[in-house]
């Protein structure tokens, strides 16, 4: 035999030498459910590990996450009901907490990568991502809303806003909108592939915001699509997206990969609350190695092409590299 392949197996160093995929913490992004209030740490049964956190506790677990090399944060709001109503109007009220965390978070951290999440549910009495109106979600009323949150959340100091929304011309209509108001400088991580996918539950419950009526399949693209992702994603990069991110992950490894191959900006991944939450349920009762699972799951999604993942083990990988 002329090949052996064995022989490039043969040591660690060998190995480590013709290794193709590298992870590294500073790939990974950190999501945090934020709350209002002082000393707020609720546990989300479903999502072990993972908390609702006011701003005292986000900052402590900020801190956490950079000693360990994981220097980016996507933010989620779970609001209370008396706060939301049909036009998510606290989304860029002064007096969001929301936009209180964005300000601290980078006054204690400046040197941290802060992402937003634009969409309506989490401050629709809807519980859409778009503006219902007689049972409808209308795409091009939703567009000004979105505006006024990512205006915002610019002006509170984000960095990249994430219009996770999947509304048709979002990406341009922001692109526009922040660039008027003297916010060129701020990037947009669109939902490019966002699939209408069962593998969101726990995030749901984090934020009490599943859909009062309905579901979001006219929106949220249908599982059995691939050349669908094509379109949005050519419809993003055309409109001024500096990131495309494909949601779920490991599931659509696939979708990754054709995103990765047709489009010269950075690729994101979201690695969503079921498919961390199984690894967990799992590893809890014996089945599998948790921290060697969630390397190998968030290496496959690398290999598949995705430059920034997104995952609620990455404070998790990062601590465990550095053990």
């Amino acid at each position: 035999m002329i090949h052996r392949p064995r022989r490039n197996r043969a040591s660690a160093a060998i190995r480590s030498l013709v290794q193709e995929t590298s992870l590294h913490p500073s790939h990974l992004v950190q999501p945090l459910f934020l709350v209002d209030g002082k000393n707020k740490k609720n546990i989300i049964k479903s999502l072990p590990g993972i908390f609702q956190v006011s701003i005292d506790h986000a900052l402590k677990e900020i801190e956490v996450c950079v000693n360990n090399g994981v220097n980016s944060f996507i933010l989620f709001p779970a609001v209370e009901d008396a706060l939301k109503d049909t036009k998510a109007s606290y989304s860029y009220a002064a007096k969001n907490f929301y936009l209180k965390a964005i300000k601290e978070f980078k006054k204690k951290f400046p040197e941290i990568c802060l992402i937003s999440d634009v969409a309506m549910d989490p401050y629709s009495s809807d519980g859409h991502d778009g503006f219902v109106e007689n049972g409808k979600i209308l795409n091009d009323k939703t567009l000004p809303i979105l505006a006024k949150m990512a205006i915002a959340q610019a002006d509170a100091g984000i960095d990249i806003v994430g219009p996770s929304d999947m509304m048709d011309g979002r990406i341009g209509y922001l692109r526009n909108t922040l660039d008027e108001k003297g916010f060129t400088d701020t990037s947009i991580m669109s939902y490019t592939a966002k699939y209408a996918s069962a593998f969101y539950g726990p995030f749901r419950d984090a934020l009490e915001s599943a859909p009062k009526s309905g579901d979001k399949k006219t929106y949220q693209m249908d599982p059995a699509n691939k050349r669908e992702a094509l379109l949005e994603a050519e419809l993003d990069y055309a409109e001024g997206a500096d990131f495309l991110m494909v949601k779920p992950a490991t599931i659509y490894l696939d979708i990754i990969q054709q995103l990765k191959q047709n489009f010269p900006i950075p690729i994101a991944a979201y690695h969503v609350s079921g498919e961390y939450a199984m690894l967990q349920a799992a590893a809890k009762n014996g089945w599998l190695d948790y921290h060697k699972c969630l390397e190998e799951t968030l290496l496959s999604i690398r290999r598949a092409g995705a430059d920034v993942i997104i995952s609620y083990g990455a404070r998790d990988y990062a601590i465990y590299c550095k053990k």
